[in-house]
């Protein structure tokens, strides 16, 4: 079985790479296709191949990295769905047919498995993960956001939005949003309305050319009607939030954007941890097996 460091970088490659290189090379109000993001699976499938191979059996290193793409292929079609439709049948032969090639590459070369350095790396890795995880997370959410958009918005504060009380045309829940660059953890009070919950990981970059809005809280009322609404911030007469629908999020990465901000930071440093264990394990171990704790 591979590592947890080998783990971590293949999901780091085929999950997260992909995320943050469509935030970079696009506009901001674009949504990343998920036929784009699919074709990292594919392209890395024979580098894990050949990587588990050097110096393994080629059967159980093949169906390893068979189950690792398709872990990877299953995230985005159901904990991360973005937008847009994927030749699946296409991408699932494609790569399967390479992960075979790099099964016989890798049959080839030689590997040798490191036997020091395990607390270095496992540290690098629990830290890295940690700091992927929430960026991850918070891209896929909003790539996977049916519209794009925070919808028709009921009132606000700030500069940017429009003045007077909230005039909300429903019972039911409602979305705070930055607009902007105003701060992602205001505290919001709506009179007559539930306590406002922050989003443990605001998804951003909704809107158009106009301006950008990020959902940072959300809060629910008993009855359509009127609501008096505020928000302080330490620049709150510069900056501006609104009030409108909650987006529709499609996925698992609905649920996960709102939990606490330890159990995702801990999600993504686990495979971290685990390196870490296993080398206090093996510290505590002589060469012959023996335990030196006595």
């Amino acid at each position: 079985m591979p590592g947890p460091v080998t783990v971590a970088l293949w999901f780091a490659v085929t999950v997260t790479a992909p995320l943050v290189f469509f935030e970079w090379t696009h506009r901001w109000e674009e949504d990343q296709p998920v036929s784009t993001a699919l074709w990292w699976t594919v392209g890395a499938a024979p580098v894990l191949a050949a990587a588990l191979t050097a110096g393994r059996r080629r059967l159980s290193a093949g169906a390893v990295a068979l189950v690792l793409v398709a872990l990877s292929l299953a995230v985005f079609r159901w904990v991360i769905p973005l937008s847009g439709t994927a030749p699946w049948s296409t991408v699932v032969v494609a790569a399967g047919g390479l992960t075979v090639g790099g099964v016989v590459v890798g049959h080839r070369l030689r590997a040798r498995r490191p036997r020091r350095g395990g607390f270095v790396v496992g540290a690098v890795v629990a830290v890295l993960g940690a700091l992927l995880a929430q960026g991850t997370v918070g891209l896929g959410a909003e790539d996977s956001t049916v519209g794009g958009g925070p919808g028709p918005l009921y009132g606000g504060v700030g500069p940017v939005a429009t003045p007077g009380p909230l005039e909300l045309p429903a019972a039911g829940r409602y979305a705070i949003y930055a607009v902007g660059f105003a701060a992602h953890d205001p505290d919001c009070e709506v009179a007559g309305g539930s306590p406002v919950r922050r989003v443990t990981v605001p998804p951003a970059d909704y809107g158009g050319d106009y301006a950008s809005y990020a959902w940072v809280a959300s809060f629910e009322v008993p009855r359509a009607g009127t609501f008096a609404f505020s928000c302080r911030t330490a620049a709150a007469e510069e900056e501006s939030f609104v009030v409108g629908d909650v987006p529709e999020i499609r996925g698992a990465v609905a649920s996960l954007i709102h939990w606490p901000l330890a159990a995702i930071l801990l999600l993504g440093a686990l495979p971290g941890l685990l390196v870490l264990a296993d080398a206090t394990r093996r510290r505590t171990r002589s060469p012959t097996g023996v335990s030196r704790v006595r």
